[in-house]
């Protein structure tokens, strides 16, 4: 079989290394001394027809760069199978396109039916998740809206838009039952465990610092009220992300600083910073709760992914990536994390897609390791969410579309290292 990564460097591997149940199988290349390698080229040869022999048969494959199980040496490349060709995903994306600006968040209900999108377009949109149909636009917002969170069950939508408010809605209807007005930007929204809390982000704004504030949710719109009942005041620099901790205890936040803390609801206490020896050292830019709230996973600027536990902030594992990570979730289903980002937005125009590294990659939340990747994005991505089944995932780009993909069975079938 032969593989060629360009015009200079071929590389061909005796088809005697596979066996013949795994004759398709997918290489994973590790490459020592070839710096030219650049990520995923398909092998496109069709298979051998029934009774056919394989002896000289040259397979269709992905190359990737990491490994699992070292093959024989050739020369001073490394190859390895990660998973045989039957267990090759031929996922293929639902892209919906709803905005007219860049995403900037994803969240799936709890029953994982639908999917809500929050872009700089200033309109929120509520799809199908299992087509991607587009159900309806919740209209209202003057400004981008930077985030979104949907109750328990699905009645009640909140958003937080840099118009200056936080709002509430009716799922269904797109109703607006109340806003939030604020002296400064929203930006992160989360609903309690329970819905009767929810804790809001502003920015810092014409002097005015950073903030959470942590309001009542009445359970009849025409009861709700805008009093704060708790506002801690933030750091220097924006918080992008604040969630409510386990049992809603605490409300965990990180941004700019690229500090994560850990706040006390009662009484507004800080608990918890990170260890800066540890921490990120740029601008945290995403923050994804497991599914049990036990452990949550942070993005940064500084091309990697944190996983901490969510009460003592010890810091549990690293992921390290080649490119600003913008976007994180964490698979409910499997011990799988997904990482997504790329260049800086005011750079896309000026590089090729290939070069931006735009792929959502997927790496074992255990071993740390890079296990996959999903292209398709001709842009940097801003957002990731998995859906609570795990059997699907969705992402937003900075050109304006959500693609979402169902998993083939054969996902489920990845081997662990």
């Amino acid at each position: 079989m032969v593989v060629c990564f360009d015009s200079s460097v071929r590389v061909c591997f005796p088809l005697k290394w596979f066996p013949k149940q795994s004759f398709e199988a997918h290489l994973i290349i590790s490459l020592e001394k070839v710096d030219k390698f650049m990520g995923y080229w398909p092998l496109r040869k069709p298979g051998p027809k029934a009774g056919q022999s394989t002896s000289n048969y040259q397979s269709d494959c992905a190359i990737s760069r990491n490994s699992r199980k070292t093959l024989p040496n050739f020369g001073d490349l490394r190859a390895s199978i990660l998973f045989d060709r039957q267990t090759k995903a031929k996922m293929r994306p639902i892209l919906m396109k709803g905005h007219e600006r860049p995403l900037t968040f994803l969240k799936y209900n709890r029953d994982g039916d639908l999917l809500f999108s929050c872009a700089k377009d200033h309109t929120p949109t509520v799809w199908f998740a299992d087509n991607g149909e587009r159900l309806g636009t919740y209209r209202g917002h003057n400004g981008a809206v930077w985030c979104c969170d949907v109750s328990r069950d699905s009645t009640r939508l909140i958003t937080g838009s840099a118009d200056q408010t936080a709002k509430l809605w009716d799922v269904q209807s797109g109703t607006q039952l109340f806003t939030f007005n604020f002296d400064s930007p929203g930006r992160a929204v989360d609903f309690s465990v329970g819905d009767k809390l929810a804790v809001i982000t502003t920015d810092p704004f014409m002097g005015l610092s950073s903030a959470i504030h942590v309001k009542r949710i009445a359970a009849d719109p025409d009861d709700q009220v805008a009093d704060s009942v708790l506002v801690l005041k933030g750091p220097q620099g924006r918080i992008n992300r604040a969630v409510w901790g386990p049992l809603n205890q605490t409300i965990i936040s990180a941004g700019e600083d690229a500090v994560v803390r850990i706040w006390d609801t009662e009484t507004g206490k800080l608990l918890h910073e990170n260890d800066k020896e540890v921490g990120h050292k740029k601008t945290i830019t995403s923050l994804a709760k497991s599914t049990d709230c036990s452990h949550f996973l942070t993005g940064s600027l500084d091309k990697s992914a944190k996983l901490w536990d969510s009460r003592s902030l010890t810091l549990i594992k690293t992921y390290v990536t080649e490119r600003p990570v913008n976007a994180v979730a964490m698979s409910p289903l499997l011990n799988h994390v997904v990482l997504g980002g790329g260049q800086d937005a005011s750079a896309v125009t000026t590089t090729d897609h290939r070069a931006g590294k735009f792929e959502a990659k997927f790496y074992d939340k255990i071993l740390q390791e890079e296990i996959g990747g999903v292209k398709g994005h001709f842009g940097p991505i801003n957002a990731l969410a998995f859906n609570p089944d795990g059997k699907s995932f969705s992402s937003g780009g900075e050109d304006g579309y959500v693609r979402l993909h169902h998993f083939d069975p054969d996902y489920f079938k990845i081997p662990s290292i």
